[in-house]
């Protein structure tokens, strides 16, 4: 396990969270939507909560499990936030300022998710 990058991971997860719970205060106030934005905040939060709980992982095994999930969790967020924009609830300037960051969660998750599977495999 590369602890370095977890690390990367919880802190880009944990700002995402962040901007995502912004994002979801300003659906329910501004936009009045209710459902898209309880997942997004759901599925956008969970991310940082499981790779934080990978770090305490009882094996390996437990590890890529949770990261596994993550991953899982950050790809529906990537949904949630491409329906948000072609729906017309964000603007393709606010789709624009975070999606990046979901697709480079999502590639930290990936490279992870890998690495550990491999190193399971040997």
């Amino acid at each position: 396990m590369d602890n370095r990058k977890e690390n990367i991971i919880g802190i880009k997860s944990y700002n995402f969270a962040l901007r995502v719970i912004k994002l979801y205060k300003y659906l329910v106030a501004e936009q009045k939507e209710f459902v898209l934005s309880k997942q997004i905040l759901r599925s956008g939060t969970a991310i940082g909560a499981l790779s934080k709980e990978a770090e305490h992982a009882q094996s390996k095994a437990d590890f890529l499990n949770k990261m596994n999930i993550a991953l899982k969790e950050a790809n529906e967020t990537e949904y949630w936030l491409m329906l948000l924009k072609d729906s017309s609830y964000i603007d393709e300037k606010s789709f624009n300022s975070i999606h990046p960051e979901i697709v480079e969660i999502l590639k930290l998750l990936i490279s992870t998710v890998k690495t550990t599977k491999q190193s399971l495999n040997r």
